[in-house]
């Protein structure tokens, strides 16, 4: 993999390993043209900025994009965004959301050795201390962990965005230690 030979030697002794988090779809997302949004995500964590393709005038856009992650530090808070793509002015922002990735990783420490396909592994619920719209599994299925989730947007008047955390292990990298 000619990427890996380009991450410097510290930063693979200090690397967990890849999050993928493919950002599926809005839901109900704000009008912020005449009649429509043409929306984009952004996802940030720490020094780490990635973004979803435009969709043109869709409030209830489908990305099935998936965007990666460098996880060094598994506290560090995710924060999505979601803005109207704009011509001729600066873009407009529809929303924000943050997601916390330490379940997910605690969750990898687990042995999953004989663990049904399906099985839900942890459940995580809506609180004031979360941005989650719904009751968000970490399931285990074809044989990897997934967590899915569906963000409320905050400061819009409307709107949610549907995820999935899946983890990637990289050869070199310092990993997640199993049952700790």
């Amino acid at each position: 993999m000619e990427e890996l030979d380009s991450i410097p030697k510290t930063l693979m002794e200090n690397l967990l390993g890849l999050l993928r988090v493919r950002v599926k779809r809005g839901i109900n997302l704000a009008v912020r043209d005449v009649r429509s949004s043409d929306p984009y995500v952004v996802i940030k964590m720490f020094n780490q900025k990635l973004k979803t393709r435009v969709i043109k005038k869709d409030v209830n856009p489908e990305w099935n994009e998936d965007l990666t992650l460098s996880i060094i530090d598994p506290n560090h808070q995710v924060k999505l965004t979601v803005y109207d793509h704009d011509t001729f002015s600066k873009d407009d922002r529809m929303g924000d959301a943050e997601f916390d990735i330490f379940p997910f990783i605690e969750a990898l420490k687990s042995n999953l050795t004989g663990i049904p396909n399906g099985t839900v592994i942890k459940r995580i619920q809506p609180s004031r201390e979360n941005f989650l719209a719904d009751e968000s599994c970490i399931t285990y299925a074809n044989g990897k962990l997934v967590q899915d989730m569906i963000l409320r947007l905050q400061n819009v008047e409307c709107g949610e965005v549907e995820i999935q955390l899946q983890w990637i292990d990289l050869p070199g990298a310092k990993g997640i230690a199993k049952g700790t």
